[in-house]
């Protein structure tokens, strides 16, 4: 059974130097507790250990660790506040929460963020194996999937990003954008928390790097790379059960002394301004203004987490907190009565689980988090099912707790609101929200997670095998030969844009080359051989260009074909007069889209989009097919899409029925069929049943050929291979 070896920027340890000497101990976070439910038969760990190490210390250290099962990534002082306090911390995360005005671009910071992941991909060759899995977590290793990828071709990948992925508007402005989207795209599957951020990082890699996907999966060189949600849990059981234990129960008693009979709002998060902290502190005081009466009844149980403490922002941060609680409490306080409530440490377990338990009201408002895992775990905490959960809609949490009160994070108004439903909301109402929820989280919860990523990882990895398997290979090609040359009739059908020539992004510049017309001239010239190129190209371009040759043509997707020197001929009665009803739809969407444009053929109208922005061209592609799928039946029309392209055309007219037209006065023949599009599918359906029939698509999609190619110089080279047989044969023959 293969390792699991777990990639994150630090370790699931704590390290710590007493005594002169170095100890560490096991963290308790939630991807801790998630990956060890993986079915592997060990973990690996690799990260950083948390501290700097010293030099001479390092190897004693390293081989401690080792037998945990732990490879810890050393770095220097500098090193590493260039790539995390630098790169990950001012420039990703400020960006990938929509804090622009906070994102530094400073190309320090970026060499350390590359050297630092290539000291993590160093660190993994030293233990990898090759059929290990690798799966890399987060932000401040985005550079390295593909780097693994590089140094183990055929591993299983994964990546998962715990932060918000933002817009591709926001995201463009980032200068390394492409660096990031190819380092990410190294995994076989990228997991996200919610779709939201599934869409952002398809429209950025789509519109930057030009990869399109189909349902969430994209087709790279040679394999596939799946993007997915994977709404992170909790160990929902550690939290429910924890209210009940000796003591989480004393801290409950001491607390609720301490604070009488009064509701209890909490509010608890790490310092950091994408959180909303200083906001929900603002709005509380807007509550105590706006219904006076709650005076001297409601605290505000304020806990912040040190973070970041060398980040200029977070400094600030913390000051506006201190300023606005001290200024709170001054207006409002009383001998009896604190408003506020302020911590700035973290809580140990027992006394979080007890601060959960006995608050009236979680306010959890983030601007942007990736997840929020606290607003799970105050859910999970609520064994007698009262308490009510106000959470921002812009949390990732926010799409599964549906049932908690969603608020607008920067409508203060709104937050007002939500308090007072909350301290208004009945029991009955709240005991109903919170049941809900928590049988969300008890389904799906951290381990739960894993498994489901480690599954769609696995399925990930599979479809790219299948597409090596069908890949054309120096064996495929002799095969071929062989078959060719037993053969005694021969049929090539071959497709001409992405086929024989290059697509380009104006396919007015693609008419053949000296090099096309001699390799069509001479397969064609064996008495053996008929050679049809089969386009979806209207016929007279396809006569000025090919009709010299003695080949067969077929336009149109079949709906004009001609044989070697003879005239063109029509499939059938194909009526034509829809095309000026519709055409003003189609020039409609032109001028809707920019940079795309109108091909008028004999029977069809094509809508080319290549040149269009990506992200409209998309949204335009779907409301095109939409309308046009009104007409399809009463007019007996078929929507076709093709590489960049949608074509309306007559129905029952396709490349498949005319190489079925074909081969079926060719009985028993050797057939050769390569395309790179949508449109060729209907050939290699069509010569699927016959047994000496080879299909080849240009492209790793998935596709009804028998195999695929990467380019178009695969098909060219295999043509100039079967033509040399020919030449080689005619020579045997002659002496």
């Amino acid at each position: 059974m293969p390792r699991l070896i777990t990639i994150s920027n630090r370790l699931p340890i704590s390290v710590k130097v007493k005594d002169g000497n170095y100890i560490y101990e096991q963290s308790v976070g939630g991807l801790a507790t998630g990956l060890s439910s993986t079915s592997t038969n060990e973990n690996y760990w690799v990260g950083w250990p948390g501290m700097t190490i010293k030099t001479e210390d390092e190897e004693a250290l390293k081989e401690r660790m080792n037998k945990d099962n732990l490879q810890p990534v050393f770095l220097s002082d500098r090193d590493y506040e260039n790539f995390y306090e630098g790169f990950s911390n001012k420039t990703v995360w400020p960006l990938f929460h929509y804090f622009k005005q906070y994102t530094v671009y400073k190309k320090t910071y970026w060499e350390a963020y590359k050297k630092v992941n290539q000291c993590f991909r160093d660190e993994i060759v030293k233990i990898a194996q090759p059929d290990d899995i690798f799966w890399v977590h987060d932000y401040q290793l985005m550079l390295l999937p593909e780097m693994l990828r590089e140094a183990f071709p055929d591993a299983t990948i994964g990546f998962f990003l715990h932060i918000p992925f933002p817009s591709y508007e926001l995201f463009r402005s980032c200068p390394w954008r492409k660096e990031i989207l190819s380092g990410i795209l190294g995994a076989d599957l990228v997991g996200f928390h919610t779709y939201d951020y599934v869409r952002h990082f398809l429209s950025a890699a789509s519109r930057i790097l030009g990869h399109d996907n189909y349902l969430g999966r994209i087709t790279l060189p040679g394999r596939v790379a799946e993007v997915d949600s994977f709404p992170m849990g909790i160990d929902y059981n550690k939290f429910a059960k924890a209210v009940f234990e000796k003591e989480t129960i004393r801290e409950i008693i001491e607390l609720r002394q301490q604070l009488g009979k009064d509701k209890i709002i909490l509010s608890v998060d790490r310092l950091d301004y994408s959180k909303g902290i200083l906001q929900r502190i603002q709005a509380f005081e807007r509550f105590l203004e706006r219904f006076p009466e709650y005076q001297g009844q409601v605290t505000l149980l304020a806990i912040v987490v040190p973070s970041r403490a060398t980040v200029d922002q977070y400094n600030q941060l913390k000051q506006h907190i201190d300023e606005a609680v001290g200024r709170i409490n001054g207006k409002y306080n009383t001998l009896r009565w604190t408003p506020i409530h302020y911590f700035y440490r973290a809580l140990p377990f027992h006394t979080l689980a007890a601060v959960y338990y006995m608050s009236d009201i979680a306010l959890i408002t983030p601007f942007r988090d990736g997840m929020n895992l606290i607003a799970k775990e105050y859910i999970a905490s609520k064994t007698d099912q009262t308490g009510v959960l106000i959470l921002s809609e812009m949390a990732g949490a926010a799409k599964e707790l549906m049932e908690a009160v969603l608020v607008n994070p920067d409508d203060v108004h709104d937050i007002v609101r939500a308090i007072h439903k909350a301290l208004t909301m009945p029991a009955q109402e709240q005991i109903s929200r919170n049941a809900a929820m928590q049988q969300t989280l008890k389904r799906y919860n951290v381990h739960r997670w894993s498994e489901v990523f480690m599954t769609r990882l696995k399925e990930a990895r599979q479809a790219t095998e299948k597409i090596k398997r069908k890949k054309f290979s120096e064996e495929i090609l002799e095969e071929i030969v062989q078959a060719y040359n037993e053969a005694d009739k021969r049929l090539l059908l071959l497709d001409y844009d992405g086929t024989l020539v290059d697509f380009q992004d104006d396919p007015q510049k693609v008419a053949p080359d000296e090099y096309l017309l001699n390799l069509l001239g001479r397969l064609s010239s064996h008495p053996d051989n008929q050679v049809v190129v089969i386009s979806g190209r209207d016929k007279n371009t396809l006569e000025k260009w090919l009709g010299h040759l003695n080949i067969g043509i077929v336009a149109e997707h079949g709906v004009w074909s001609r044989e070697p020197g003879e005239e063109w001929t029509q499939a059938d009665f194909i009526d034509q007069d829809w095309k000026e009803e519709l055409m003003p739809i189609f020039e409609f969407f032109v001028d809707r889209t920019p940079g795309s444009f109108i091909e008028i053929k004999d029977f069809s109208l094509v809508w080319h989009y290549r040149k269009a922005d990506q992200g409209l061209a998309e949204m335009r592609v779907h409301e095109l097919i939409d309308t046009l799928a009104q007409y399809t039946t009463s007019m007996r029309l078929q929507i076709m899409e093709g590489n960049k392209v949608i074509e309306l055309k007559n129905a029952g007219i396709n490349k498949g029925h005319a190489s079925t037209r074909i081969i079926e006065k060719l009985p028993g023949c050797f057939a050769l069929a390569a395309g790179d599009d949508f449109t060729d599918e209907d050939i290699f359906k069509a010569l699927a049943p016959y047994p000496n029939a080879y299909t080849l698509k240009v492209g790793n999609n998935v596709t009804a050929a028998r195999y695929n190619l990467n380019s178009n110089r695969e098909v060219l080279r295999t043509l100039h291979v079967l033509s040399e047989q020919q030449r080689v044969a005619s020579n045997y023959q002659s002496a």
